[in-house]
């Protein structure tokens, strides 16, 4: 890790702390698996729809009055309109914890009730802890460009396993986030030399 920290310089993780909940993970389902434009268009029609601006989250209950057919016509699929839906009913009734509350929960804590959406699973939740609640100590070890990452550092001929980065990023609580963040960047760096056999 020293080497990768020399050869990435400073930290420059940004924390957005603003926002809802509700508005962070409508974004969550909505570029779910979509590419960063694509995502940004169907995401800017919604809260357009919502009678709001592109940009500017929508409220649950703005959501909950749209049509399914008004979702579709943004881009939604059936998948990600069920999910929308499920969080919108969430929000409305009390069961998403506010930003607020889950600021005052454990880790753990915050995934069991993140987890309980439709659409958001682990992966979800932990990009919300990292770069909304600015938690220090998370290493999403199911994030690709993460063990990609690990891999370069390491050097290794194949992906490293879940398991493996694991039990190596034990050793950098709890710094596990700041750990991902320099993990990411490799990614981005050159490709060293091939090892000599």
């Amino acid at each position: 890790m020293d080497r990768l920290i020399a050869a990435v310089g400073p930290c420059r993780l940004e924390i957005d702390a603003g926002g809802t909940t509700f508005a962070a993970l409508t974004r969550s389902i909505v570029y779910q698996q979509l590419h960063g434009r694509a995502a940004a268009t169907i995401h800017g029609r919604i809260c357009v729809a919502a009678g709001g601006r592109a940009g500017r989250a929508p409220s649950a209950a703005a959501i909950a009055r749209l049509s399914d057919e008004v979702l579709r016509g943004a881009g939604l699929s059936q998948s990600k309109l069920l999910a929308l839906r499920d969080l919108a009913a969430r929000a409305l009734d009390g069961r998403l914890p506010s930003m607020a509350q889950l600021q005052r929960m454990d880790d753990e804590a915050i995934i069991a009730s993140l987890v309980a959406v439709r659409g958001i699973g682990r992966w979800s939740a932990q990009m919300l802890m990292m770069f909304r609640l600015g938690r220090p100590d998370i290493l999403p070890i199911d994030d690709f460009g993460v063990r990609k990452g690990f891999g370069v550092m390491k050097r290794a001929r194949a992906m490293p396993t879940r398991d493996q980065l694991a039990r190596h990023g034990e050793r950098w609580a709890p710094w596990r986030t700041v750990a991902s963040w320099y993990l990411w960047r490799a990614c981005e760096l050159p490709a060293p030399p091939a090892r000599s056999r």
